[in-house]
């Protein structure tokens, strides 16, 4: 049986306020083209499908015209979790029709799929976190725990008035009359009990999901395909900006002991630079399909195809996508260079960065100048050369335009000069202050 494992699209997601849907829609396309060239039989989706609770209706539509595609009337079995910027009820919201054609959509954990026959597959078996399926001849068990956060798992989620008590335990009245390395150390002390408490939050998240992943592979059988899919970090895992935190404190991060064992192969979301979590289980993150920080410009976007028979280990395929519009830091030296840079790349489909190194302002004549040639800029970032500053102020000795230098070099990191500065004295002037 041949698969295919995404996840982390992110649909409707945005790069600094610009739309990347254009970008969005041409990955749905060649994705759908994918996995017919490929003949894949179940296309997993390990969550992330949106960017937010609250997705715009253009992502929503993109995203069940796609599904719809890849389901092909139910000739393809598609297998979809929820993942932590996914609104899990918005995203079951859409069952009943989904199941029609064959789409499973599971939104939280202990969620179960409906027993039902396709025209290239059969749902079997549906239970809380476990589907069994048959595709092309073959027995395939999916065990699914899609984002588990701690709300979710209300067994290891203090309830409110435990986090009250637990907030004032951390509280301490501070003597006047204590010296100040009494005090020091009641806050050292404080901050040890913190740290310790996120420990065992930690390790009682981790062993809990370890918990439901070894009740949860007991309905494996040895002669059907085994797969896990699951939205969960990894400890180790290599994280990148553009990635919401799933753990506060430490606290929802996973061990890799706690990963079910007998899965033949673990398709897991969030991370979105592809890697394998584990060398010891066949245990993937497949990564974002676009780049979605300036981060992430450095490594390929794409997914894995795994050819799996039962007992046997997985084969996996990396596929690599297009780039359709790529994210590029320049480093320049100095203002004349990046406009150059500008005129360079202005035919290329790029969001660009811009880090400069110069001992000056730049102007707003020199930022249009450099928007007018280049569309689609995201940040120009001065780099200011070291210069010296005053660790004090006497206001009193100063003037407002002495003041207003010296604030604007200790924020900026040079003089105001030339049309800024002036603009700041009339304003002054204006209002009589100067």
């Amino acid at each position: 049986m041949r698969f295919i494992h995404t996840s982390d699209w992110h649909l409707g997601k945005t790069l600094e306020g610009r739309s990347r849907i254009s970008e969005q829609e041409r990955f749905c396309e060649d994705f759908v083209k994918l996995v017919e060239e490929k003949e894949v039989e179940l296309v997993i989706i390990a969550g992330d499908i949106y960017d937010t609770y609250n997705p715009p209706a253009q992502a929503e539509k993109l995203f069940y015209k796609t599904i719809s595609k890849l389901a092909d009337n139910g000739r393809r079995c598609v297998f979809i979790i929820s993942g932590n910027h996914d609104n899990p009820d918005r995203l079951s919201a859409s069952v009943p029709l989904a199941s029609e054609q064959g789409i499973i959509i599971l939104g939280k954990p202990r969620s179960e799929a409906e027993i039902g026959e396709y025209k290239n597959f059969k749902v079997i078996e549906a239970k809380e976190g476990c589907t069994k399926l048959e595709i092309g001849g073959e027995k395939v068990t999916i065990i699914s725990l899609p984002y588990p956060s701690e709300k979710r798992l209300n067994e290891i989620l203090e309830s409110k008035e435990e986090d009250k008590e637990e907030k004032k335990e951390l509280e301490f009245e501070i003597d006047t009359s204590e010296s100040s390395s009494e005090v020091e150390d009641k806050v050292e002390t404080k901050a040890t009990e913190s740290s310790s408490e996120d420990e065992k939050r930690q390790v009682t998240y981790s062993m809990k999901i370890g918990e439901m992943f070894e009740q949860l592979q007991g309905e494996f059988e040895d002669d059907s395909i085994n797969i896990a899919v699951s939205h969960i970090f990894v400890t180790g895992g290599d994280a990148s900006e553009s990635e919401r935190p799933i753990q506060l404190g430490g606290s929802l991060l996973v061990e890799k002991k706690d990963l079910p064992d007998r899965a033949q192969y673990i398709a897991l979301g969030h991370l979105h630079k592809p890697q394998k979590a584990s060398e010891r289980l066949s245990a993937y993150y497949s990564g974002s399909p676009l780049q979605y920080s300036k981060d992430e410009r450095n490594y390929a976007k794409g997914a894995n195809i795994v050819d799996i028979h039962p007992g046997e280990r997985p084969v996996v395929e990396k596929i690599y996508f297009k780039n359709y519009k790529p994210i590029e830091l320049f480093k320049c030296n100095g203002v004349t260079e990046a406009i150059k840079i500008c005129e360079e790349n202005a035919d290329r489909e790029i969001w660009s960065f811009f880090e400069i190194s110069t001992d000056e302002v730049i102007s707003t004549t020199d930022l249009k100048l450099m928007k007018d040639r280049l569309k689609d800029i995201i940040e120009i970032k001065p780099i200011i050369k070291d210069r010296e500053r005053e660790e004090q102020t006497d206001i009193k000795e100063k003037s407002m335009a002495q003041l207003f230098s010296e604030f604007y070099l200790f924020s900026k990191g040079v003089e105001p000069k030339g049309e800024l500065m002036d603009l700041f004295l009339n304003i002054i002037s204006e209002e009589g202050e100067f």
